[in-house]
């Protein structure tokens, strides 16, 4: 791994990092046809009853249509998860909403109190978990090794992952932005296939722009998405990495979603509060071309 030039570690005057782009290769021209955008709300510790959450599954769902111009997802709380799967249509044909579950543990069963498996997760119909989420490296502890034990334990049942990585604010601040995100896609994709790389999507999310109302300046997010895929072109090759979709993450809210979405390297969003209320999150899920 190499770390950033001590140039890089100045910050400009804006308090923003511009990272610059990876010398190994340019890269590639934004393909729409093999990167369809893909759109998901987290909705974390969210709402506080099944209720509100049927209700808000319900009301999310109605708002994707056939004109929506991506995949859409809800991770919800594990208790709501087959209620909302039911009123979100999930379980039937026609649906456009899936609902995907915010974690999951790499054992099969045993003494792990509180913790749930992907193929109990699996059993309810879910394709969709999430890995890595910043939450849960700061807050519980999750490391990059249980982080890729999870992901690989997912992809081998044969589920799909968002995979979540990003930078604290002490390290943004002391502009190591592409070293951390380099370093977390490398730790966290050991033994990752080409193959299953299929059923990976990564989203990048700046630490310090979750939940602060904080967000990273579009053009400064394309930076670090082009990063994240280089990286992924060295491990895997040209194909994976003109078809791997890579989110953005934090803070995203319909003011900021139609210039995060004309970005080339941006195919989509990872949305936190915006998901909880339905006319912001159908204002992003129905993103305007820019």
């Amino acid at each position: 791994m190499k770390f950033l030039p001590l140039s890089l570690l100045l910050l400009p005057a804006s308090g923003f990092v511009s990272v610059p782009p990876p010398t190994t290769s340019a890269s590639p021209s934004f393909l729409p046809a093999t990167r369809r955008p893909f759109i998901a709300g987290n909705w974390k510790m969210n709402p506080s009853t099944l209720p509100d959450a049927v209700s808000l599954a319900r009301s999310i769902s109605s708002s994707v249509t056939p004109s929506t111009p991506c995949d859409v997802c809800v991770f919800a709380p594990m208790p709501f998860i087959d209620a909302c799967r039911t009123a979100a249509g999930a379980s039937g044909e026609g649906s456009g909403l899936d609902i995907g579950a915010e974690l999951s543990f790499y054992e099969e069963k045993g003494a792990y109190t509180g913790a749930v498996s992907a193929e109990m997760i699996k059993s309810l119909g879910v394709d969709w978990v999430l890995a890595g989420h910043s939450e849960r490296r700061t807050m519980f502890g999750d490391d990059d090794e249980e982080i890729n034990k999870q992901t690989l334990n997912l992809l081998r049942k044969g589920m799909s992952v968002v995979l979540c990585i990003g930078e604290t604010k002490d390290e943004y601040d002391a502009g190591l932005v592409e070293a951390v995100c380099t370093l977390q896609l490398k730790k966290d994709l050991q033994g990752v296939t080409e193959e299953e790389m299929e059923r990976i999507v990564i989203a990048y999310e700046p630490v310090w722009a979750i939940g602060t109302g904080l967000t990273c300046p579009a053009d400064v997010a394309q930076n670090v998405h082009k990063v994240c895929r280089n990286v992924i072109r060295g491990m895997y090759g040209d194909n994976v990495a003109d078809a791997v979709r890579i989110q953005y993450g934090g803070s995203v809210t319909p003011e900021t979603i139609d210039e995060l979405m004309g970005m080339p390297d941006i195919d989509g969003a990872l949305v936190g509060g915006a998901s909880l209320v339905k006319e912001k999150f159908e204002r992003i899920v129905n993103f305007k071309s820019v």
